[in-house]
């Protein structure tokens, strides 16, 4: 039986992974980032140009987007500047990561100022893209909603840890109760999120770090999106879970 090598467009097996679309156009980056992104688990479709990219994302919903700063039309940059300028675009709400091959120190700044979430760093690692997966689907992180080691590096002994988390334990209950008018506050919710996001390094809540960051960028942006605001209140009650065990 002859086997064949899997295309670029070879269909995921999760039907209800996140949706994806991967825009490079060096066929070798394409091909190990939308295997590796379906391998665990997400729903890939690809672009080698830049404005075909754009148009896609215009008119299509995606989750997750991996633009290529240097593209044939446009890049990461130009792209996503458009995006986040049109209301009606579908994918306007979209996590953007930015790719690169190389990154100069000040070029990095730039992209988190754009409204990019992170920078993938290519060649990258299976372990990077389930970090970036991670972004919109909290669950395929590769550590656990609290990260013990992370927590303990930074509060240097384990009494002092459970004690912040005590804190963060109440601080969180709190906000989930408040949340819904808090949303309707830009700046008042923006330093709630300020302040969660040192309580969570802390504590190594990982999971809702993350996602307290990509709220902080939308509210500076044009409000938190619906679909954000999901997002971030799952990965508050999985924190508030794991805390009560």
């Amino acid at each position: 039986m002859t086997s064949h090598p899997a295309r670029p467009d070879f269909a995921p097996t999760d039907a209800t992974g996140p949706r994806v679309l991967v825009a490079d156009d060096d066929p070798g980056s394409c091909r190990f980032l939308c295997d590796g992104l379906r391998s665990l688990g997400a729903r890939v479709e690809t672009c080698t140009d830049g404005r075909a990219a754009w148009e896609r994302a215009r008119t299509e919903a995606f989750d997750l987007l991996l633009l290529d700063c240097r593209m044939p039309g446009a890049g990461a940059l130009w792209i996503l500047g458009s995006l986040r300028g049109d209301a009606q675009a579908r994918s306007t709400d979209g996590v953007a990561v930015a790719t690169t091959a190389e990154l100069d120190p000040g070029d990095r700044q730039s992209l988190l100022a754009a409204g990019f979430s992170e920078i993938l760093i290519k060649p990258c690692k299976l372990a990077d893209l389930q970090r970036v997966l991670a972004l919109v689907q909290p669950e395929q992180a590769d550590a656990s909603v609290l990260d013990n080691h992370a927590a303990l590096t930074a509060t240097g002994d384990a009494t002092t840890m459970q004690a912040l988390r005590l804190l963060l334990r109440e601080e969180l209950a709190l906000l989930h109760q408040e949340l819904d008018s808090l949303s309707q506050n830009h700046a008042g919710f923006s330093e709630r999120l300020h302040r969660l996001r040192s309580s969570c390094g802390f504590c190594g809540a990982t999971a809702l770090s993350s996602q307290t960051i990509l709220l902080q960028q939308q509210l500076t942006q044009h409000g938190a999106t619906p679909a954000a605001l999901a997002r971030f209140r799952k990965a508050l009650l999985e924190t508030l879970q794991a805390l009560d065990h």
